[in-house]
C-alpha cells in the first residue's frame, strides 16, 4: 500500500518582527558594551589571542635562511624583533610558544628540507625534557596547525585578529565561558585533583607575536603577586601516578629523557648538515623561580649535557654580567623596557656564538 503524502505548511505567527530584531540586536549590543567595560576595569584591554592560527601564519613566513626563535615564554617576552634586526641584519621570525616544549618545533624545521637558517632555541631545561602532558601537546598542536590550515580557518583568522585587537573581552582562555568556570575556586576531592591554576593573562601580542609585558604585572601589587604564585606549583612535577611502582615509573622518565637528547642532537646535526645553525640561550628568571630551577635542574646537569652532545654553542645568561643584571619582576619574564635592553646586549653573544665552529 502506498504511503499517503501530505502537506505541510508552518504558519508564521503575526509579530512586529523587524522591531522584535531591533530589541534583540541592541539588548545583545547593551551586553557586549557592558561586558567590555567590566573587563576593561579588571585590567584587560584589546589584544591578539595567541592563537594556533597566528603561530601557523608566523610559520608560513619561514624562509630557507630565516633566523627563527623558538622555546616557551621567556624568548617570547625577552626579545624584541627590532633589536634582532638591528644586530643580525635581518628580522626574526617568532615561534616561541607560551607553556610548550620547543623540541617538537625544532624537529619540525630540522625535517624541513627547504630549511637551512638560524634557530634561537630557548632552553628551560625542566620544559624542553618533558615526555609528553600539555607542554608537547601545546607545541603539537600549533604544528597541526600550520601543516593542515585550511583557507576557511584562514580567512577566519583574519576576521578575528580584528576584533581582537579593538575589543578586549575576546581574549580566549581567559574570558570565555569555559575558562571563567574553569577557575571556580573548587577543591580537590577524594578521587579528583586539580592541576595548578595557570598565571593569569598579562602580556599584549602584536601580529608578529612579539609579546610584551603589561605594565601591570611589571609593578608590585596583586596581579604581579598572583603571577608569582602560581609558578613554583607549574614548575614543581607532579608526583608519580598511583597505578605505577615508582622504581618503573622513574625508569620510564629516565629512558624518555635520555631519548630526547638523542632525538635533539639528530635533529641539531641534521640542520648543520643543510648549513643551518642553532644556538641555545638560558634567559633570566628571578627570585624564589630561580632558587626552584636551579634545585631541580642544575646548570651542570642537562644544559651542559645538551651542548656537549649537540655540539652546539649555547647562551646562559648567569655567565655574564651584563645579561644577568636583569630582575624578571614576577620571576620569570623580563618587563617590555628590559627586554629591549636585554635583547640589546644578547646580540653581540649571539653574534659570537654562531661564528664559533661546532663544537668549538
Amino acid at each position: 500500500m502506498p504511503l499517503s503524502t501530505s502537506s505541510f505548511e508552518r504558519t508564521i505567527p503575526d509579530r512586529p518582527w523587524p522591531r522584535l530584531a531591533l530589541v534583540a540586536a541592541s539588548l545583545a549590543l547593551l551586553a557586549a558594551i557592558a561586558w567590555e567595560a567590566r573587563v576593561r576595569t579588571w585590567g584587560y584591554a584589546p589584544t591578539l589571542n595567541d592563537t594556533s592560527d597566528l603561530w601557523a601564519e608566523q610559520r608560513g613566513r619561514v624562509q630557507p635562511d630565516s633566523y627563527v626563535i623558538i622555546g616557551d615564554s621567556r624568548p617570547h617576552f625577552d626579545l624584541d624583533l627590532d633589536e634582532l634586526e638591528r644586530g643580525l641584519g635581518q628580522r626574526p621570525i617568532q615561534l616561541a610558544l607560551d607553556g610548550s616544549c620547543a623540541y617538537p618545533v625544532l624537529a619540525d624545521l630540522a625535517a624541513d628540507g627547504n630549511f637551512h637558517g638560524t634557530v634561537i632555541c630557548s632552553i628551560v631545561p625542566g620544559m624542553f625534557f618533558a615526555p609528553g602532558g600539555p607542554l608537547i601537546a601545546n607545541s603539537e598542536k600549533a604544528l597541526k596547525r600550520y601543516h593542515h590550515w585550511t583557507p576557511a580557518q584562514r580567512a577566519s583568522h583574519q576576521l578575528a585578529m580584528f576584533a581582537e585587537e579593538h575589543l578586549a573581552f575576546l581574549k580566549a582562555e581567559e574570558l570565555d565561558l569555559p575558562s571563567l568556570l574553569a577557575r571556580l575556586p573548587i577543591s580537590n576531592r577524594a578521587a579528583v585533583h586539580l592541576g595548578p591554576a595557570l598565571p593569569p593573562y598579562f602580556n599584549v601580542i602584536d601580529r608578529e607575536r612579539r609579546a610584551r609585558m603589561w605594565e601591570q604585572a611589571a609593578l608590585a601589587g596583586p596581579l604581579q603577586t598572583r603571577i608569582k604564585e602560581g609558578w613554583i606549583p607549574l614548575f614543581t612535577p607532579p608526583p608519580p601516578p598511583s597505578y605505577l611502582p615508582q622504581d618503573v615509573f622513574l625508569k620510564g622518565m629516565g629512558a624518555a629523557v635520555e631519548k630526547r637528547f638523542h632525538d635533539t642532537a639528530a635533529a641539531v646535526q641534521k640542520l648543520r648538515a643543510r648549513g643551518g645553525r642553532v644556538v641555545f640561550v638560558r634567559f633570566p628568571n628571578s627570585g624564589e623561580l630561580r632558587k626552584h630551577e636551579d634545585r631541580l635542574t642544575p646548570r651542570i646537569g642537562a644544559w651542559t649535557r645538551l651542548l656537549n652532545e649537540t655540539k652546539a654553542p649555547g647562551i646562559y645568561f648567569s655567565d655574564h654580567p651584563e645579561l644577568a643584571a636583569f630582575d624578571c619582576p614576577e620571576w620569570s619574564h623580563l618587563s617590555a623596557p628590559d627586554s629591549v635592553e636585554f635583547t640589546k646586549r644578547l646580540v653581540p653573544y649571539i653574534t659570537r656564538a654562531l661564528s664559533t665552529p661546532a663544537g668549538g
